[in-house]
Parts: structure tokens; sequence; C-alpha cells
């Protein structure tokens, strides 16, 4: 079970703090705004009012005892960045930031955040990419050039194997898995793929784009 704890309660950090709640972690929630401590608190372990920027008030927090500390101030930037600062000063052991631009991910980065979300970016890439194409169902990144995705079986693999459409050899990209029917196949060579199958195919981007036509 880990420990966190999320500065910031504002609508993000609200999210993210019963969301990890519902997770089994243990979760401890700072914000200076009294209304919003008592909206989170049923939902979590515990919460506190109290300003993030205050160095004594943080030390109170034991801030190294926590395996993560999420600041989600917001658009209060200059806070967000007191704040994370501070907690890397502290010994928090792992400090991820929330940011509302690029230029706010950099600062937050070189001023102590271990990692810097800037989720409106993130969710309109996310967006963009699944409706980009019609066979595009879901997808995982798993880092700049690399995703899985889950799609459609083009109608050119209709009636066709796995080893006579070979993607790998093609296109440098991985089947991992085929869904027909609500059942999971681990393809073989000689699995062939039918009108409705769903498959999770892992590669480089411009390699699935290419193999995909997407």
């Amino acid at each position: 079970m880990k420990t966190v704890l999320v500065i910031g309660a504002g609508e993000f950090g609200n999210h993210l703090a019963k969301h990890l709640s519902e997770l089994k972690c243990e979760v401890m929630v700072v914000d200076i705004d009294e209304k919003r401590i008592n909206d989170i608190l049923p939902y979590v372990t515990n919460a506190l009012i109290g300003d993030a920027t205050s160095e004594d008030f943080l030390k109170t927090l034991g801030v190294g005892n926590y395996d993560i500390c999420f600041v989600t101030l917001g658009n209060r930037f200059q806070e967000s960045l007191e704040a994370t600062s501070l907690l890397k000063e502290l010994g928090a052991k792992k400090v991820i930031s929330r940011a509302t631009n690029d230029t706010q991910m950099k600062f937050l980065l070189r001023n102590g955040a271990d990692e810097a979300m800037y989720p409106e970016k993130q969710m309109a890439f996310r967006v963009a990419t699944r409706f980009a194409s019609d066979n595009i169902l879901d997808f995982v990144q798993l880092d700049r050039d690399h995703l899985i995705y889950e799609l459609k079986v083009p109608e050119e693999w209709f009636g066709k194997t796995l080893q006579q459409i070979d993607v790998r050899r093609r296109y440098s990209i991985n089947i991992l898995t085929v869904k027909r029917n609500e059942r999971v196949i681990m393809p073989a060579a000689d699995t062939e793929f039918k009108e409705g199958d769903i498959v999770l195919a892992i590669g480089d981007i411009n390699d699935l784009k290419k193999c995909f036509k997407l």
C-alpha cells in the first residue's frame, strides 16, 4: 500500500485523491481552502488545511515518509513552484507536479519535480489519437516513439494468417493478442484473422501508422 501526499484539492487534485484512495493508497490531502478540505475528507485517509508554501507547515507533515508527493495547485504556478522546491529540499522521495503549459513543466522539472504532468495536453493527444481513425479503440503510450494500439483488424487481413500478413518482418511490429467474441487469443503463426477481430499491436508509432494506414 502506497502512502501519498496530494497538495491542492481543486478539481484535478480532488479526482486524483479519490482515485488513489479507491486503489487502496493511504492519501493525505492538503489545501488552504477549508471548503475543499471538508469536501474531500470523507474520501481520503486524512486532509488538512494548510499553506504548502510554508516550510514550517510542510515539516509537520513528514514529507519524507510519503512514497509520492503530488503538487496539483493548477493555475497557482508560483505556489506550485515553491511547494515543489520545498518538498524536495525537505526530503520527499518523489515529487510529481502539475503544469498548465510547457514552460511551467520545464521550470517545475528544474526546481525539484521528478516528473511534471500536463493533463490537458496529454488528454488532447489521447483524444486526437483515439478519434483520428475509426479503427483505433484505445492505446497506451510506452515512450515518445512507441505505442500499444487496440485496433479493429483491417479488412485486407480477413482470412489470412499471422504468418501470411508478416507484419513483424514488413513493419517491425508485433501482434500481442487477438480478441474475438470477448475471448482473448495469444496468436500463433497459423492464427487466421476474421471480421470483427480486435488486436493489440506494439511498435514504433510511424511503423504502426504505416501498417494500419492511420
